[in-house]
């Protein structure tokens, strides 16, 4: 038998932990670190299992859920949840004609006050009673066809959002609670991205979510999926005098705990009901969680009673419908769209469908793995959303719908060998979701991003030429690859836009300069895939020549240092493209030239297989310029200090990483260090500092 101390410190720790996940998972805003609840429920579920005689039904340690059941039990409700009447017009005349109809059935007239109202959210979810008896949660039901519903109980209790136990000191004896569970969008779409990188399957929609999750058979799956709850009604009570309006008994209810959404409004009149329609609909998609429309009701109970119901539905409230956000439609055929960065994404021709308020003919399918996952093939119908802004989107195929014979399975690689932009071959790297164009230097869809990256300061550094000069060259066909930049006159950049005839001047001036560069930053210019400024430079110290690069094969690509499969294949595709080798072939008979060496089969250098980390503020060197030093010398540059790190330069206001040396024991180095260093073929000759 438990002590009396025991039976408090349940009592204090069940108390505490609800209180926690009231302020998690209702209201947004955690008082305690993660660590500390985890070790507040440790310790319950510790004295539970010593003391099971102590485990009661409302304990926070029941949410995990029970065993899997072969159907899910009726429930006849002892009110029944009956639906309200909708109106779809999406105008403000919806407001006006309900607020009519509610007067005409009170009998006042035009100089009779307005009614108050109460205008909340229509959430996008599954609508839920909970029956509390005593303040303790017994059982939870779905709405049903209104008069019976579902028992859901055991999935109800993994919702951490609903309370077990009431937060009253002398509970109704019976309080039935009506809301809606839901998924909010972040938790829908994180959830969907642990199971993709699971391997596992993915939910359609927030809403299909929360439907699915409480009315299937195992509550454990529910207790895995991130559900939340708002109360907007009650059905069944006993022992308690609700308050005299419909929002007094929504506070009622959330200083109970029970969750009640903060976008709410009390109003007069239509005027205030078409007021927070619009509200709500221009913040529609800012909101959290998916919502369909907005709901009105007479705020005053006795009023609800005196205006009763007609053909089952109260006369009392209506629902105010959006723009739906989803609708049915037929693929007709799938294209792609190539990207700034030569990523060909695949879209869906759609048959029109109004959905979001406008008519939507295409939808996006993402990449190749989306189209496996969901199986998108032409012919099939398909579920597309479209919120707000966001570009529509295909969610899921209806696969019974699908014609017979079955279409073949779509691939991007077998429709599309070749960039539909320019004609170069397309390619996908292992790792990467993406198709991609190999054609960089001469794609259309790639042409101003790869100008922009060939001018980079890192690469052929071309001050001057920037987005809107770029724009304008391209948008005029004055430029359509790198190599044409070399051929622009004083006269064709003295006509664009902003471009006096001293800056078309400078600008010419930066491009003949440009013409003296490196091998490294020249490689690092042509924008190949995966190819950084450190792997130019790689690439060039280990080949010494443009053309022994291009005729490089894989083996020897792998050869070079931090080279691996994806980097090597990204390098190949590139010199494999004959559209490529044109360009590189123009830009050099322009004039552009770097010096060549015979090349090191191996890194050489002081630093060669050395890595260093650079921290703190030089006396003289920029961090580009010290890292381009190592570099030369072999060295490579890490951002953060490990085991592996050789050395660490500090300078002036050197924080963490410095710390973290000098618990490792890593040798450091300042400035005079590193440069004694590089010039001293002594390893032993470095100026090891004491910090």
């Amino acid at each position: 038998m438990a002590s009396t101390d025991v039976l408090a410190r349940v009592t204090a720790l069940r108390r505490e932990i609800e209180r926690h996940n009231h302020a998690y998972y209702v209201l947004d805003a955690p008082t305690i670190p993660d660590a500390e609840y985890d070790r507040l429920f440790r310790e319950l579920q510790a004295i539970e299992a010593g003391h099971p005689e102590l485990v009661t039904p409302d304990s926070p340690t029941q949410r995990v859920g029970g065993k899997p059941l072969d159907t899910l039990p009726k429930v006849r409700h002892a009110v029944p949840m009956l639906s309200i009447r909708t109106e779809t017009d999406t105008e403000a005349s919806g407001a006006r004609a309900f607020d009519a109809r509610v007067r005409k059935e009170l009998g006042l007239s035009d100089a009779d006050p307005a009614v108050e109202y109460a205008a909340e959210l229509k959430f996008d979810g599954l609508a839920i009673n909970l029956r509390y008896e005593n303040g303790v949660l017994v059982q939870a039901a779905t709405r049903g066809d209104g008069e019976t519903g579902e028992d859901v109980t055991q999935n109800i209790r993994t919702v951490k959002a609903i309370p077990l136990r009431l937060n009253a000191e002398s509970p109704p004896a019976v309080l039935e609670v009506r809301g809606e569970v839901f998924m909010r969008r972040d938790d829908f779409e994180r959830y969907n991205a642990k199971q993709r990188e699971a391997g596992k399957p993915t939910l359609v929609n927030p809403r299909n979510g929360a439907a699915g999750s409480i009315r299937q058979l195992d509550p454990a799956i529910a207790a895995q999926r991130p559900l939340s709850f708002f109360a907007y009604g009650l059905g069944e009570v006993q022992g308690w005098n609700p308050p005299i309006t419909h929002s007094e008994t929504l506070d009622a209810l959330a200083a109970m705990g029970v969750p009640v959404c903060a976008e709410r409004v009390i109003g007069q009149g239509a005027a205030a009901l078409i007021a927070f329609h619009d509200d709500i609909a221009a913040r529609r998609d800012q909101l959290p969680f998916d919502i369909d429309g907005v709901v009105y009701k007479v705020n005053r109970l006795d009023l609800q009673r005196e205006l009763g119901f007609v053909t089952r539905e109260p006369r009392w409230a209506v629902a105010h419908k959006f723009p739906a956000q989803e609708q049915l439609t037929t693929v007709l055929g799938i294209e792609v769209q190539v990207g700034r960065t030569g990523a060909l994404t695949p879209v869906a021709r759609l048959a029109p469908v109004f959905v979001g308020g406008v008519t939507v003919t295409n939808a996006t399918l993402h990449n190749q793995d989306e189209i496996d996952r969901k199986d998108v093939r032409v012919g099939d119908t398909v579920i597309v959303r479209r919120a707000g802004d966001v570009i529509p989107e295909v969610v899921a195929v209806v696969t019974e719908r699908r014609p017979q014979p079955e279409p073949p399975r779509f691939s991007i690689l077998q429709t599309w060998p070749v960039c539909p932009e320019c004609g170069s071959h397309v390619m996908r790297l292992e790792g990467e979701a993406a198709v991609r164009c190999t054609g960089g230097l001469v794609c259309p869809a790639q042409r101003k991003q790869a100008l922009l990256h060939f001018a980079g300061r890192r690469a052929m550094d071309i001050e001057g030429l920037g987005d809107k000069l770029v724009d304008q060259l391209v948008d005029r066909g004055l430029v359509r690859t790198p190599a044409d930049l070399y051929g622009l006159t004083l006269e064709a950049l003295a006509g664009l836009e902003r471009m006096a005839e001293k800056s078309a001047a400078n600008l010419l001036a930066a491009i003949e300069t440009s013409k003296a560069t490196t091998l490294a930053r020249f490689i690092f210019a042509l924008g190949i895939r995966n190819v950084g400024e450190t792997t130019a430079r790689d690439l060039a110290k280990h080949f010494g020549s443009l053309d022994r690069l291009i005729d490089a094969t894989e083996a020897e690509l792998l050869a070079v240092r931090d080279v691996g499969p994806i980097v090597a294949q990204s390098i190949l595709q590139f010199f494999a493209e004959p559209h490529n080798l044109e360009v590189v072939k123009k830009l050099r008979a322009a004039g552009v030239r770097w010096p060549e060496s015979e090349g090191l089969q191996q890194s050489a250098g002081i630093l060669a297989g050395k890595t260093l980390v650079l921290t703190g503020t030089l006396p003289t060197l920029t961090r580009d310029a010290a890292k381009e030093k190592i570099e030369a010398a072999g060295g490579k540059v890490a951002g953060s200090v490990s085991k592996k790190t050789d050395y660490v330069v500090a300078g002036a206001e050197a924080g963490s990483k410095l710390v973290k040396a000098q618990e490792l024991g890593v040798p450091i180095l300042d400035e005079a260090g590193l440069l004694a260093l590089l010039e001293s073929d002594n390893e032993n000759g470095q100026h090891a500092l004491e910090f």
